[in-house]
Protein backbone atom coordinates (compact mmCIF):
# COMPACT_ATOMS: atom_id res chain seq x y z
CA UNK A 1 0.00 0.00 0.00
CA UNK A 2 1.18 3.56 -0.79
CA UNK A 3 -0.14 6.71 0.16
CA UNK A 4 0.01 9.69 -1.25
CA UNK A 5 -0.74 13.42 0.56
CA UNK A 6 -1.35 16.22 -1.84
CA UNK A 7 -4.16 18.78 -1.34
CA UNK A 8 -4.72 19.18 -5.10
CA UNK A 9 -7.42 16.96 -5.67
CA UNK A 10 -6.36 16.58 -10.04
CA UNK A 11 -3.13 15.60 -8.90
CA UNK A 12 -3.93 13.56 -6.27
CA UNK A 13 -5.90 11.41 -8.07
CA UNK A 14 -3.88 11.42 -10.98
CA UNK A 15 -1.15 10.34 -8.92
CA UNK A 16 -3.47 7.60 -7.66
CA UNK A 17 -4.39 6.27 -11.05
CA UNK A 18 -1.09 6.12 -12.02
CA UNK A 19 -0.05 3.72 -8.87
CA UNK A 20 -2.96 1.49 -9.59
CA UNK A 21 -2.78 1.09 -13.14
CA UNK A 22 1.04 0.18 -12.11
CA UNK A 23 -0.01 -2.46 -10.00
CA UNK A 24 0.09 -0.94 -6.47
CA UNK A 25 -2.68 -0.20 -3.75
CA UNK A 26 -3.24 3.39 -3.12
CA UNK A 27 -4.93 5.54 -1.10
CA UNK A 28 -4.66 8.95 -0.94
CA UNK A 29 -4.88 12.07 2.00
CA UNK A 30 -5.77 15.98 0.88
CA UNK A 31 -3.40 16.58 4.53
CA UNK A 32 -2.07 16.12 7.79
CA UNK A 33 -5.66 15.33 9.78
CA UNK A 34 -6.58 12.57 7.08
CA UNK A 35 -3.85 10.98 7.07
CA UNK A 36 -2.35 10.31 11.19
CA UNK A 37 -5.25 7.77 12.04
CA UNK A 38 -4.77 5.82 9.02
CA UNK A 39 -1.22 5.77 9.39
CA UNK A 40 -1.00 4.60 12.37
CA UNK A 41 -3.68 2.32 12.53
CA UNK A 42 -1.77 0.35 8.85
CA UNK A 43 1.46 1.98 7.58
CA UNK A 44 1.67 2.14 4.17
CA UNK A 45 5.00 0.51 2.37
CA UNK A 46 5.87 4.19 0.93
CA UNK A 47 4.88 7.73 1.29
CA UNK A 48 4.02 10.40 -1.33
CA UNK A 49 4.31 13.66 0.74
CA UNK A 50 3.51 17.10 -0.24
CA UNK A 51 5.41 19.45 1.25
CA UNK A 52 3.13 22.48 0.70
CA UNK A 53 -0.30 21.36 2.15
CA UNK A 54 -2.53 23.14 4.33
CA UNK A 55 -2.34 23.35 7.95
CA UNK A 56 0.65 20.86 8.95
CA UNK A 57 3.23 21.04 6.33
CA UNK A 58 5.13 18.37 4.47
CA UNK A 59 8.83 18.81 6.46
CA UNK A 60 6.21 18.39 9.93
CA UNK A 61 4.37 15.44 8.74
CA UNK A 62 7.92 13.93 8.27
CA UNK A 63 9.28 14.72 11.56
CA UNK A 64 6.71 13.18 13.35
CA UNK A 65 7.02 10.31 11.03
CA UNK A 66 10.69 9.84 11.55
CA UNK A 67 10.11 10.25 15.77
CA UNK A 68 7.40 7.54 15.57
CA UNK A 69 8.74 3.70 16.26
CA UNK A 70 5.75 2.15 13.90
CA UNK A 71 6.54 4.81 11.08
CA UNK A 72 10.37 6.15 11.25
CA UNK A 73 10.68 2.80 8.62
CA UNK A 74 8.30 3.74 5.93
CA UNK A 75 10.21 5.61 3.13
CA UNK A 76 9.07 8.85 1.70
CA UNK A 77 9.48 10.68 -1.38
CA UNK A 78 8.91 14.30 -1.27
CA UNK A 79 6.68 16.30 -3.73
CA UNK A 80 8.48 20.07 -3.72
CA UNK A 81 7.54 22.72 -6.13
CA UNK A 82 10.02 24.20 -8.55
CA UNK A 83 12.89 26.06 -6.88
CA UNK A 84 12.24 24.55 -3.24
CA UNK A 85 15.74 23.88 -2.96
CA UNK A 86 15.85 24.35 0.86
CA UNK A 87 13.25 22.13 1.33
CA UNK A 88 14.38 19.43 -0.71
CA UNK A 89 17.66 19.71 1.32
CA UNK A 90 15.58 19.81 4.87
CA UNK A 91 13.67 17.05 3.71
CA UNK A 92 16.82 14.53 2.85
CA UNK A 93 18.44 15.51 6.21
CA UNK A 94 15.12 14.67 8.10
CA UNK A 95 15.02 11.49 6.62
CA UNK A 96 13.17 11.63 3.38
CA UNK A 97 14.33 8.80 0.95
CA UNK A 98 14.09 11.10 -2.39
CA UNK A 99 12.25 13.86 -3.95
CA UNK A 100 10.30 14.95 -7.17
CA UNK A 101 9.67 18.35 -8.45
CA UNK A 102 6.69 19.04 -9.83
CA UNK A 103 5.33 19.37 -13.05
CA UNK A 104 6.25 15.75 -12.79
CA UNK A 105 5.88 12.73 -15.25
CA UNK A 106 3.84 9.84 -14.50
CA UNK A 107 6.01 7.75 -15.80
CA UNK A 108 9.03 9.27 -13.40
CA UNK A 109 7.23 9.14 -10.16
CA UNK A 110 6.47 4.93 -11.16
CA UNK A 111 10.59 4.63 -11.69
CA UNK A 112 11.25 6.51 -8.56
CA UNK A 113 8.38 4.63 -6.15
CA UNK A 114 10.22 0.93 -7.52
CA UNK A 115 13.48 2.29 -7.10
CA UNK A 116 12.81 3.61 -3.07
CA UNK A 117 11.13 0.39 -2.54
CA UNK A 118 14.15 -1.40 -3.93
CA UNK A 119 16.49 -0.12 -1.75
CA UNK A 120 14.29 -0.99 1.46
CA UNK A 121 13.47 -4.36 0.25
CA UNK A 122 15.77 -5.53 -1.63
CA UNK A 123 14.64 -9.00 -1.34
CA UNK A 124 11.40 -7.99 -3.17
CA UNK A 125 10.69 -9.52 -6.86
CA UNK A 126 12.45 -8.48 -9.73
CA UNK A 127 10.41 -6.73 -12.15
CA UNK A 128 9.59 -7.70 -15.55
CA UNK A 129 11.91 -6.93 -18.42
CA UNK A 130 9.45 -5.77 -21.20
CA UNK A 131 10.22 -7.44 -24.59
CA UNK A 132 8.72 -6.46 -28.14
CA UNK A 133 10.32 -7.90 -31.37
CA UNK A 134 14.41 -7.34 -30.92
CA UNK A 135 13.73 -4.48 -28.28
CA UNK A 136 14.42 -5.02 -24.50
CA UNK A 137 13.61 -2.80 -22.08
CA UNK A 138 14.80 -3.30 -18.20
CA UNK A 139 12.87 -0.85 -16.21
CA UNK A 140 15.02 -1.58 -12.92
CA UNK A 141 18.23 -1.47 -14.47
CA UNK A 142 17.33 1.49 -16.95
CA UNK A 143 18.60 -0.90 -19.85
CA UNK A 144 17.03 -0.66 -23.74
CA UNK A 145 18.60 -3.50 -26.10
CA UNK A 146 18.05 -3.30 -29.72
CA UNK A 147 19.32 -6.32 -32.09
CA UNK A 148 21.80 -7.81 -29.48
CA UNK A 149 22.93 -4.51 -28.66
CA UNK A 150 22.34 -1.61 -25.95
CA UNK A 151 21.16 1.40 -27.00
CA UNK A 152 21.92 4.38 -24.95
CA UNK A 153 18.59 7.11 -24.23
CA UNK A 154 18.16 10.28 -22.13
CA UNK A 155 15.62 9.86 -19.56
CA UNK A 156 12.41 11.02 -21.19
CA UNK A 157 13.52 8.72 -24.94
CA UNK A 158 13.28 5.91 -21.57
CA UNK A 159 10.47 6.38 -20.32
CA UNK A 160 8.74 7.05 -23.59
CA UNK A 161 9.67 3.86 -24.83
CA UNK A 162 8.34 2.14 -21.53
CA UNK A 163 5.50 3.68 -22.14
CA UNK A 164 5.09 2.62 -25.57
CA UNK A 165 6.21 -0.92 -24.94
CA UNK A 166 4.07 -1.27 -21.89
CA UNK A 167 0.99 -0.51 -24.08
CA UNK A 168 1.92 -2.34 -27.13
CA UNK A 169 -0.59 -2.75 -29.87
CA UNK A 170 -2.41 0.64 -28.61
CA UNK A 171 -3.11 3.84 -30.07
CA UNK A 172 -1.72 6.48 -27.86
CA UNK A 173 -2.41 9.86 -28.65
CA UNK A 174 0.30 12.64 -28.67
CA UNK A 175 -1.91 14.08 -25.87
CA UNK A 176 -2.05 11.05 -23.89
CA UNK A 177 1.75 10.57 -24.29
CA UNK A 178 2.48 14.13 -23.30
CA UNK A 179 0.34 13.89 -20.03
CA UNK A 180 1.75 10.60 -18.89
CA UNK A 181 5.76 11.03 -19.89
CA UNK A 182 6.07 14.82 -19.59
CA UNK A 183 3.89 15.65 -16.90
CA UNK A 184 -0.01 16.59 -15.73
CA UNK A 185 0.33 20.12 -16.99
CA UNK A 186 3.66 20.35 -19.24
CA UNK A 187 3.02 23.51 -21.74
CA UNK A 188 4.77 22.57 -24.29
CA UNK A 189 3.62 21.04 -28.11
CA UNK A 190 2.68 17.76 -29.29
CA UNK A 191 5.74 18.32 -31.74
CA UNK A 192 7.74 17.56 -28.36
CA UNK A 193 6.47 13.97 -29.20
CA UNK A 194 7.26 13.96 -32.75
CA UNK A 195 10.65 14.62 -32.26
CA UNK A 196 11.13 12.31 -29.51
CA UNK A 197 10.07 9.41 -31.16
CA UNK A 198 12.14 11.02 -34.32
CA UNK A 199 15.26 10.14 -32.36
CA UNK A 200 14.01 7.32 -30.60
CA UNK A 201 13.17 5.59 -34.10
CA UNK A 202 17.21 6.71 -35.38
CA UNK A 203 18.44 4.97 -32.22
CA UNK A 204 16.82 2.10 -32.09
CA UNK A 205 17.91 1.83 -35.87
CA UNK A 206 15.85 -0.93 -37.73
CA UNK A 207 13.86 -2.54 -34.70
CA UNK A 208 12.67 1.36 -34.23
CA UNK A 209 10.01 0.73 -37.53
CA UNK A 210 7.74 -1.35 -34.36
CA UNK A 211 6.77 2.40 -33.78
CA UNK A 212 3.93 2.88 -35.94
CA UNK A 213 2.75 6.70 -36.68
CA UNK A 214 -1.08 6.52 -36.96
CA UNK A 215 -1.84 9.44 -39.02
CA UNK A 216 -4.14 12.53 -37.37
CA UNK A 217 -3.89 9.86 -34.15
CA UNK A 218 -0.52 9.56 -32.23
CA UNK A 219 1.78 6.51 -32.08
CA UNK A 220 1.24 2.61 -31.78
CA UNK A 221 4.32 -0.34 -31.10
CA UNK A 222 3.36 -3.62 -32.02
CA UNK A 223 5.40 -6.89 -32.49
CA UNK A 224 6.41 -7.57 -35.54
CA UNK A 225 4.50 -11.08 -35.01
CA UNK A 226 0.94 -8.73 -35.51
Amino acid sequence: MIYCVEDDSSIRELVLYALQNSGFEAKGFADASELYPELLHNPPELVLLDIMLPGEDGIAILKKMKQNAQTRKVPVIMLTAKGSEYDRVLGLDLGADDYITKPFGVIEMISRVKAVLRRCAPEGAVSRTLTLGEITLDPERHRVGAAGREVALTFKEFSLLQFLMENSGRVLTRDRILETVWGYDFEGETRTVDMHIKTLRQKLGEAGALIETVRGVGYRMEGPEK
